[in-house]
Parts: structure tokens; sequence; C-alpha cells
């Protein structure tokens, strides 16, 4: 039997990820769906019950310029005494909630990286370098911590998806889409327009995954169909849903100026791999005498490349080294729902041998590496962002997650280059007196291009790079 028809129970069960009919106050916040993304169930909780005052004016005070244009605690140094000063062992036990809980997930994790890394921002600002982060943290913010990470089934530490960006905005026109200029903040660090750029632009972005998440199951279930003529067009729509995507990540440019990205990243670092700031890990009291360590808050957690990079199959083919353990290691910072979507493409573009068939028509092969073209430009925008953002700006040789900077984005970056490289030729070979003088070869042709000069580039920035990092 065709092992695409074989497996199509296996494909269609994604709809065991879908919303339930009427979700309960149980029901998990980020469900992956073609009605929400990797967006969040309904939009955030602004703001805690009366019960959680106290850890709610702490964050209200602590941002380094109020909204009134004041300076806050984090600027004056003040935040971690009034930590201990003001606020109790709040209790959680009794919350089942699941949008409370991501709340105050969002909030919890907000006052812990501002209390660890208070000292290495004022450090930053005042001798240009890191020093050591605070060593352990309090009770008042470990305790329910740990408890709320237990019931939401995440890490007790900052993530990009469940605290900084996707469930830490609030529309301005409640009956308005997500575009960015109807998003503003719930928890900051900084105060400035350019760290609301920095996340509104993330949320405006994943804004358009239901249309992607619709496109992928749709691929997916028409290949397990051998259904070639709907492959192709929900193909078609993936990428076309990615050129989107890409499009607004551009906008990063204008909505969040790289001289200030500095000034807000020290609170987004993490504990592992910050050997400056962490050597030793860090201690949750009233939880665990054995130090931790977890990574920072990094997009490398969003959903939308991994994916493609499962769908294309291009994950089995990431080279063997420390960044791709890295990469692994990232992939465990999100949503479990989140996961389990990533995990399911993987798997099933794997029994489909979505790859090979591809290969099998000149259509599905030229969508295939359009598709890889977007991927590459994501990640090439990623990688300029990198350079200009902070690499240009720092000696600091890590990024935010631990990764080394001057070598784990071109890592994956140079997968996707060689890729294009690879299926170009072979469409060629193939198929080459079929796309003589029509778009698609126009369109190869740019792509190989494209490809071939960021290559050039990739290898000299990242020469040049190691040595100024030592890496």
């Amino acid at each position: 039997m065709n092992r695409l028809f074989k497996n199509s129970a296996k494909i269609r069960s994604y709809q065991s990820w879908a919303w339930p009919t009427s979700p309960k106050p149980t029901t998990p916040v980020f469900m992956v769906s073609p009605d929400n993304g990797f967006l969040p169930r309904n939009d955030p909780i602004a703001k805690l019950p009366e019960r959680f005052d106290a850890l709610e004016s702490l964050l209200d005070r602590m941002t380094l310029t109020r909204d009134d244009g004041t300076p806050g605690l984090l600027a004056k140094g003040e935040f971690g005494d009034a930590v201990l000063k003001e606020l109790p062992v709040l209790s959680v036990a009794d919350i089942e909630d699941q949008e409370l809980l991501m709340a105050l997930f969002r909030d919890y994790t907000f006052a812990a990286s501002s209390y660890l890394l208070e000292p290495c921002d004022i450090m930053n600002r005042s001798k240009g370098h890191y020093g050591l982060g605070r060593q352990t943290l309090p009770k008042q913010i470990a305790v329910p911590l740990q408890q709320i990470s237990d019931k939401i089934k995440a890490k007790p530490f900052m993530e990009y998806a469940q605290s900084y960006a996707l469930y830490n905005y609030k529309r301005k026109n409640k009956s308005e889409p997500l575009y960015f200029e109807n998003l503003e903040l719930i928890r900051k660090f900084s105060g400035m327009q350019s760290e609301t750029g920095f996340i509104g632009i993330h949320v405006a972005m994943v804004r358009h995954t239901p249309q992607f998440v619709e496109g992928l199951t749709k691929a997916l279930d028409s290949a397990a169909k051998n259904d070639r003529k709907e492959f192709n067009h929900n193909l078609n729509a993936i990428v076309d849903t990615m050129k989107t995507i890409n499009g607004v990540m551009e906008d990063m440019w204008a909505e969040s100026h790289p001289a200030d990205y500095l000034k807000f990243r020290t609170f987004i670092m993490g504990i592992k791999g910050q050997n400056e700031m962490f050597p030793n890990g860090v201690v949750y009291e009233g939880v665990d005498s054995n130090p931790r360590e977890y990574r920072g808050e990094s997009g490398a957690n969003d959903s939308i490349i991994p994916c493609c990079d499962n769908f294309l199959q291009l994950t089995q083919g990431m080279p063997e080294n420390p960044m791709t353990e890295i990469l692994r290691d990232f992939r465990s910072y999100r949503p479990i729902d989140h996961n389990r979507f990533v995990s399911w493409v993987q798997q099933s573009a794997s029994e489909l041998g979505i790859e090979k068939y591809c290969l099998q028509d000149v259509k599905s092969l030229t969508l295939y590496i359009a598709l890889l073209d977007q991927v590459r430009d994501f990640r090439h925008r990623h990688w300029n962002f990198a350079k200009e953002y902070i690499i240009k700006r720092t000696a600091y040789p890590k990024a935010t997650g631990g990764s080394p900077m001057a070598t784990w984005l071109p890592n994956q970056l140079g997968v996707v280059l060689k890729a294009i490289e690879d299926k170009s030729a072979v469409l060629l070979e193939k198929y080459g007196s079929e796309l003589k003088d029509t778009a698609d070869a126009k369109l190869i042709d740019s792509i190989q291009d494209r490809a071939a000069a960021q290559r050039r580039v990739l290898e000299k920035d990242v020469a040049e790079y190691k040595k100024k990092f030592d890496q």
C-alpha cells in the first residue's frame, strides 16, 4: 500500500489539538488551531485580582521609566529591596483557572527576571559590563512561580510565548485586529517605545499564524490523500503566509530602534550559558537548595520557523554540533500544546516523506524551494537584526538565551542556504526543460542568486565575529 495513504489517519489526528467546543477554565491558554494559530485562546488578562495587589504595585512601579516619565524602581536599583519588604508569599494553591495562572506566570516571571538581573543592569549602565546577578531568587517569587509553573507545565522562568511576548499585549480597540498600531504592552522593563515595538512586532507577526497552521495541516492531509493539486495549493498558501509574516518582521526596523535594544535586553537574559552573571546557577529559595539554570527569553522559542523546519524535513539535516544542541534545547521553552503541534508536524512530515513527495513534481518542488526561501528570508533578517542591534554595539559574546553570538544563527541559516542550493540543482536537472522560459524559472534563478550572495557574506561575517568574540 502507498505509505501516503497508510498514514492518513495520523495526519488527521491534528484535530485533537483544536479548540474544544466549550472551553473550560481548565482548558490550556495556548491551544494551536486554525482559529488562533500560536496566539492564546483569548486576549491576555491585563490586571490581576485584588489579592495580588502587592505584586501588581511592584510591577507598576518597576520599569526604568514609568508612564509619567519618572524613574522607576529598576532605574534607582530599588526593586530587589522593595520585593523583600513589600511582597508576601502569596498562595496560588487554590487557583486552577488557566488564564489567571498564565497572567500570574507572566507577572511572576517579570518579577523574577527583574530581581535577578537588576544588579547586572546597573553594572552595565555604569561600567559597560554585566557583573554578577543575584544568585538566589527569594521565596516571595520562587515559591508561587514554581507552583504556577507546575500547574501550566512550564519551566519557572520567563518565556517568549507565555510571558514576555505572546501573553503580554492588550488591544487599544478591542474590536480591531492585532495589527501593531492597535497593541500596547501589559508589562515592560524599560518603559521605552522601542520595547513596545520589539514585542508588538512579534505579536503582529504571530497574528498571521491561523492561516499558517491551516495551510500546514491541509498540506499534510492532502499529501496523505495523494492529492497533488490540493497539496500544491496549500503549499502555495504557506509560502504566501510566510511572505506576509516576513513583511511584518521587516517593520521591526521602524518600530524598535537598534540603539535602544541594549537598554532593556539585560532583563531578558537567562541563567544558562550566562557564566559572567550566574557562574553557579540560581537557588530558588523555599523550593530547592540545588542551583538551577534556565535559558533566557528568545525569539528562537517561537513556533513558526520550527514548524517550517519540520515540514520541510530540514530538522533531520541539522549538523550534529553544539549549536544544534542549543536549538533543540530552545524548542523545549514553549507552551505544551505548541510543542505537541511542532512535534506532530515533524512526525507527520517524516512518515509521509514530504521532501521526497515534493521531488516527484515540478510544481511541488518549485514551491518547496520557495518556502525554503521564505525560511531563509526570516533567518537572514534575524541575523541582520542581531548584527545591527547587538553585535555592533557590545562585546558581550552571548545572546539572551545563552547561545554564542557569532555562530548560533549562522548554523541554522547555513543549513537553509545549502538546502536551497541542493534542491535547486535537483529541480534544474530533473525539470529544466519544463521550466524553461517560465515565471517559475525566473523565481528559482532569483532565489539561487540571493542564496549564493548571502552565503558569501555570511562566511565573511562569521569569520569576523568569531575573532571579535573569541568563539
